[in-house]
């Protein structure tokens, strides 16, 4: 009889804790932060630094799910700028998740300059699952330019990752340094974005998975665009804007019918405005 009256309270605490919200709920919105080019030493070393530090001190007040650095963590990877940069990050309250930057593996990666990045800021592609929505954070480098068994493996990743997320019915946040074009998917390559060829290849594989959303970094302005239903966007940075845009850093809510909506926060630093 004990036994039995065991085994009705189990079933019903297992029912009862099957039935509670979890932060992972797909039917849950949730809050996240996207920040761009912190790049240290890029505008005035202590200055960059300092408005780093703001940044933190406001997102955290804000309690985001989690935060995203879309690439270029520091102008100059030394020592000093590693350093400063894991000691700031590491006041965040909430999950902070990097993407490398052009600035930070080298405009053309080598493996040396990659596996600095590893051992200092860890995996330099990755995914990650949040509210029923799937986020890829890749390596644009290794799309910009061909880095001998570096770009392959990270091509197969990203294939592979995408599929799961598909086959799960996920949407996704493709989160990146470079975008894939600035104005217009046809534009020639330059500086600020990919190879055409890669361009078509990503946004073709994009579209027939489920990508609702590719957040970037690099242009040092704030550009927006919908393109085949994705939200492309390229935010201010807390370092220096070649838009005369103040610092400051983007505040998404992301609901449960894949619904996507992003304001932008400013610096409150008495600097914020400095370019």
């Amino acid at each position: 009889m004990k036994a039995a009256a065991w085994v009705l309270c189990l079933l019903i605490v297992t029912i009862v804790w099957a039935q509670e919200p979890s932060s992972q709920d797909p039917q849950e919105a949730f809050p996240f932060v996207q920040v761009c080019d912190t790049q240290l030493g890029f505008g005035g070393y202590e200055a960059t630094v300092a408005r780093f530090e703001q940044a933190v001190r406001q997102i955290n007040a804000l309690r985001p799910a989690f935060v995203l650095i879309c690439g270029d963590l520091v102008q100059n990877p030394d020592a000093r700028s590693w350093k400063d940069f894991k000691r700031i990050k590491a006041g965040f309250t909430v999950p902070c998740h990097c993407a490398a930057g052009n600035h930070d593996v080298g405009k053309v990666p080598t493996k040396a300059t990659l596996q600095t990045y590893r051992t200092e800021i860890g995996k330099d592609f990755y995914s990650f699952e949040h509210g029923g929505y799937t986020f890829l954070v890749a390596n644009t480098q290794l799309w910009k330019t061909t880095v001998p068994e570096e770009s392959a493996r990270h091509e197969a990743w990203f294939r592979k990752a995408l599929k799961e997320a598909a086959a799960k019915a996920r949407p996704v946040i493709v989160v990146g340094h470079y975008p894939l074009f600035v104005s217009h998917p046809e534009e020639p390559e330059n500086y600020s974005n990919l190879p055409r060829a890669k361009r078509k290849e990503l946004l073709d594989l994009f579209a027939g998975h489920g990508v609702v959303a590719v957040l970037t970094g690099h242009t040092h302005a704030f550009m927006e665009t919908r393109f085949r239903g994705m939200h492309m966007v390229s935010g201010e940075t807390t370092s220096r804007n070649f838009d005369q845009r103040p610092a400051g850093f983007r505040l998404w809510q992301a609901g449960p019918d894949k619904t996507l909506k992003h304001e932008f926060v400013p610096l409150l630093s008495p600097d914020a405005s400095e370019n």
